[in-house]
């Protein structure tokens, strides 16, 4: 089996500006993830054909830092027409898997996407998310979720056509050890089936997921994420030795 490894990620940011080639505990932020996919091929390359690394950025700044950790990978311009805010980023890493192939003529049985804001994770998680979709023969995608704090059922609302806000989805529960078990999507690691990929949509789609160590926040996405989680970071990488770093 072939798998495809991505890392999608656009110059601009509205949450935090820079994110994407900002540093993190004194390494850039990039570091974590291409570290991440790193130890992953060492410990597990020998169970699959290829393993390769596809970068998909329209930042200058992201190559030079890529270029100066060593990293080995394929390099794909991000499309002007795949820059904006309300781009998908599943078409994102569609045009990283069919510019790729293009690239090195290779077919790749599974894309694994490594989201870059996502510094806290384990080469087990990696594993875990691919393997969830391995396991599950009709699952198109699979990824990572951390246990959720909230539910749709009972305590968390919306607002809805009358004006007011309302229970996101009304049930007859009445206490939160009846409603089922909901999952929080931390948008750290993706699996996708080559076919769904190129030709499936987030409305059919079969999904898997691993759930991952909660740490409070797990995807920086503004400038109060990525100062909780540089305070919270020490802690974390000397309590748990497997995280990344």
């Amino acid at each position: 089996m072939k798998v495809l490894f991505t890392i999608c990620a656009r110059a601009g940011s509205k949450g935090v500006k820079g994110k994407n080639v900002s540093m993190f505990c004194g390494k850039p932020l990039v570091y974590y993830t291409w570290k991440a996919y790193c130890l992953f091929k060492e410990q597990y390359g020998k169970k699959y054909a290829d393993i390769d690394l596809a970068v998909n950025t329209d930042s200058e700044e992201l190559v030079r830092q890529l270029d100066e950790l060593g990293a080995e990978y394929i390099y794909i311009p991000r499309e002007e027409n795949l820059a904006g805010d309300v781009v998908s980023k599943m078409d994102v890493i569609k045009d990283t898997l069919k510019k790729t192939e293009e690239k090195n003529g290779k077919v790749y049985d599974t894309v694994m996407d490594l989201d870059l804001t996502s510094p806290f994770r384990t080469v087990k998680d990696v594993e875990g998310v691919l393997n969830a979709l391995l396991e599950s023969a009709d699952a198109d995608i699979s990824f990572s979720v951390t246990d959720s704090r909230r539910s749709p059922y009972f305590n968390m609302v919306c607002k809805k056509e009358d004006g007011f806000y309302h229970v996101v989805t009304p049930s007859g529960f009445v206490s939160r050890q009846q409603v089922p078990v909901c999952y929080d999507m931390n948008a750290s690691i993706y699996a996708y089936r080559r076919e769904y990929l190129l030709n499936g949509t987030a409305r059919d789609r079969k999904s898997a997921v691993w759930i991952m160590r909660d740490t409070a926040v797990l995807d920086i996405d503004s400038e109060s994420d990525k100062e909780l989680m540089e305070y919270l970071a020490p802690y974390f990488f000397k309590k748990y030795s497997d995280y990344v770093q």
